[in-house]
């Protein structure tokens, strides 16, 4: 059985269910997994798979001055170790080229981690190539101790290059969720080949397809009967509601529709605030964030699913978004943005429909015609549906995975 110690930003958290999927699968793989998070949980709830996941979580200092002593006793418990030397100047020369508290939190955190590793941990495994990965190299390297990560977007874009090539430079191996991903991490490391292509997928145990009641014949034409539309995720700028909601605003006054957004965030307020001032938020139900079984069961009773993804200025964008694999795994239609790894889950026209990202009037169009159309909403659904169950079943990925762990025997 092999013990691994998994770094990652937040644990549990509502928004990052493709990680608690992996982690139960590995656990069910046989890996003995010891979770290590850098901040405490903020959400309220859980979903069903946290209660299943059997590993113990190690909690870092989340700042470093709310627990002095404990920093400093992990100082002290590795001060006399050769590799010690080696960190620090590691350290100081990452601090001159990015001076920011954060970095200083970082080395701190990893201090307390190689000295309360548990014992037996043979590799070092961390979701996210920015804070996680920073935390888990010093950590990696005062405790001699090989290590690999998963990245997946805002820790690809808008981290530097140095500090990406750096840590690919050192790691055994990386997994990423999406080509455009895969092709330019490769394109920063020595050896393109530790870089490899590892999709989420969907456990369909957890998400399983339920027949659900035709709504082809619901075309917007009656108040009665809206056509709902559904869109899961954080209220943060490159999410693109703001792009949304001016695209169901252009909607024609006769198209009758309802929107359930499921999902906290930063910007939540200024939505709710965007769409009252557009006129439309008697047509919204902002749910703010829930348990993945109430979000699944919002899937099953919605007509169509909407992501209006993109870039936002500092490179921050979506990878490979889990929830329109879920909106799909129970035939729900999928209109979405054609950035990052979307259009490898999604062929326009085929299994759901891709517009351009920051174009509202693509996005208007699109809605319209699926809000009028039931029955193209159905094909592209079922269709939908069937090609996820034929390339993104999460038992691809987490095979790939447990090769890649095998590897660093």
């Amino acid at each position: 059985m092999k013990k691994i110690a998994l770094v990652l930003k937040g644990y549990p958290r509502l928004s990052e269910t493709f990680i608690a999927q992996e982690i139960r699968a590995l656990e069910l793989r046989g890996f003995d997994i010891t979770l290590v998070s850098l901040r405490h949980p903020t959400d309220t709830s859980t979903h069903p798979i946290h209660q299943q996941i059997e590993a113990d979580v190690l909690y870092l200092p989340e700042y470093l001055h709310v627990e002095p002593l404990r920093v400093l006793k992990a100082f002290c418990h590795v001060a006399k170790r050769y590799s010690l030397t080696k960190v620090v100047k590691q350290f100081i020369q990452d601090l001159k080229r990015d001076t920011s508290r954060g970095r200083v939190r970082r080395f701190g955190q990893s201090l307390v981690l190689a000295a309360e590793m548990p014992d037996g941990i043979e590799q070092m495994y961390a979701h996210f190539l920015h804070t996680p990965a920073s935390v888990t190299r010093y950590a990696a390297l005062i405790n001699d101790l090989p290590w690999s990560c998963s990245a997946h977007a805002k820790d690809i874009w808008t981290s530097e290059k140095w500090d990406l090539a750096e840590k690919l430079a050192e790691l055994e191996w990386l997994s990423t969720c999406t080509a455009a991903n895969h092709q330019y991490l490769q394109s920063l490391a020595k050896e393109p080949s530790k870089v490899h292509l590892v999709y989420h997928g969907l456990d369909f145990t957890r998400f399983q397809h339920v027949e659900r009641l035709t709504r082809a014949s619901v075309n917007g034409g009656s108040a009665d009967s809206p056509v709902k539309i559904i869109s899961v995720g954080r209220a943060v700028p490159k999410k693109g509601y703001d792009d949304l909601l001016n695209a169901l605003a252009k909607l024609p006054k006769d198209l009758h529709w309802q929107l359930t957004h499921i999902g906290g965030g930063a910007i939540l307020k200024r939505l709710q605030q965007q769409a009252a001032d557009l006129g439309i938020d008697k047509h919204i139900d902002w749910q703010g964030a829930q348990p993945q079984l109430t979000v699944l069961k919002a899937y099953r009773d919605s007509d169509l699913f909407v992501l209006a993804s993109k870039i936002v200025a500092d490179g921050d964008r979506d990878g490979m978004p889990n929830v329109l694999m879920e909106a799909q795994s129970q035939s729900v239609c999928c209109l979405a943005t054609d950035i990052s790894g979307i259009p490898e889950l999604i062929d326009s026209g085929e299994n759901g429909v891709l517009v351009e990202s920051n174009n509202v009037v693509q996005l208007t169009v699109a809605l319209e015609d699926l809000l009028r159309d039931g029955e193209k909403r159905e094909r592209l659904g079922l269709e939908g549906q069937k090609q996820l169950h034929r390339r993104f079943d999460v038992k691809i990925g987490i095979d790939q995975l447990e090769k890649l762990f095998d590897s660093c025997d």
